[in-house]
């Protein structure tokens, strides 16, 4: 039996993640569950976008990606699945399974909602029993009719402004208060927060304690960091905040 995760924004308080893993274990015993997070903001499809698409792909061929963060569950958003790169993902069609659906070659079913499913619980009701029926290796495609029209989140294109700078902005906040930007220059000579000039360093420690820094994070992606602090709340930054980066270009 294989491998299915678990991201959600359900948090562990409430019983929901309990009843969605009964699901699954009932209906695949032996299947392997990991919970990856269930500390996602609620109702925060881009912070689970963005977690999906650090993740998805480290695991083996054949996982079965289980992502439910939802706040159009019971609406007319569609229940999709998701067959990409040898493995599957399974959740609400807004958008959290775009780096899935971003790849040539993937594949899309519409999920049917059982007429007893509760309209506030698909993860239990649709999601978690598609999720074991494809690691029983049911097939993608007996699972529904193919869906061509899924929502496709993207993270916003940096802009090169007429001075040379590379313009960009902070796409999330972690949880250690980096402020991690949708920039990739790995030739950056000078990074900017607004009016301050954030000197660039390879890893947190470079930094004293309490210093400014930017570097390059392990997802590649230029962050603002705090040395043993919180640059969200040193520097009130925030998603959607823009920084640049003169990159010698």
């Amino acid at each position: 039996m294989g491998i299915i995760t678990l991201l959600t924004d359900f948090g562990t308080a409430d019983g929901y993640v309990a009843e969605m893993k009964g699901v699954l274990l009932s209906s695949a015993p032996g299947v392997q569950v990991v919970d990856l997070s269930h500390d996602v903001s609620p109702h925060d499809v881009d912070a689970a976008r963005l977690a999906v698409a650090r993740y998805w792909r480290r695991f083996p061929a054949g996982t079965v990606h289980l992502v439910v963060v939802d706040p159009g569950v019971g609406s007319k958003r569609e229940a999709i699945a998701v067959a990409s790169d040898d493995r599957f993902l399974v959740g609400p069609d807004n958008g959290v399974l775009s780096p899935a659906l971003l790849l040539p070659g993937a594949r899309v079913v519409s999920l049917a909602v059982p007429p007893d499913a509760a309209p506030t619980f698909h993860g239990r009701d649709v999601f978690a029993p598609a999720a074991a029926a494809l690691v029983r290796g049911v097939q993608l495609d007996s699972l529904g009719p193919a869906f061509g029209d899924p929502v496709i989140r993207r993270t916003p294109e940096t802009v090169r402004e007429p001075d040379g700078w590379l313009r960009g902005e902070v796409i999330v906040i972690d949880r250690f208060g980096n402020a991690v930007t949708n920039l990739v220059a790995a030739h950056a000579t000078e990074v900017r927060v607004g009016d301050r000039v954030v000197p660039l360093g390879r890893t947190y420690a470079d930094g004293a304690a309490g210093e400014t820094l930017a570097l390059v994070g392990s997802s590649g992606l230029i962050e603002i960091a705090i040395r043993d602090g919180s640059a969200a709340v040193k520097l009130g930054l925030s998603r959607g905040d823009v920084v640049r980066v003169r990159d010698g270009h």
